[in-house]
């Protein structure tokens, strides 16, 4: 659990990369003005022990209009998704630390 919520942070984390890059070249084009916009592209592998998303990279899309606002939205989607990783990680941490105390129960 604790490696597909890190993985999965560390994914989230590159898309939030790109969204602030595509905020930029957004605001750098303007409303009528066109950019390459990047998309990032997931990948998933499952092993057996939980699966974990890795960040395989970014696609480009050219000619997309300067739209700030549908930029932004796109970083606090991936902010959501970090966060949500992040609270998995911590559950996850907080599971393992409550089991290894049960362990030492006489």
């Amino acid at each position: 659990m604790l490696a597909s919520a890190a993985s999965g942070m560390d994914a989230q984390r590159s898309a939030l990369d790109l969204a602030a890059r595509n905020v930029a070249a957004a605001e750098a084009a303007g409303p009528r003005g066109t950019f390459a916009r990047e998309l990032p592209v997931f990948r998933v592998d499952d092993n057996g022990h939980g699966a974990q998303l890795h960040f395989a990279g970014a696609t480009t899309e050219r000619g997309v209009h300067g739209d700030v606002v549908g930029e932004m939205l796109a970083v606090m989607n991936a902010a959501r998704a970090y966060d949500s990783d992040a609270a998995l990680f911590d559950a996850g941490k907080r599971l393992a630390t409550q089991t290894i105390d049960l362990e030492r129960l006489p």
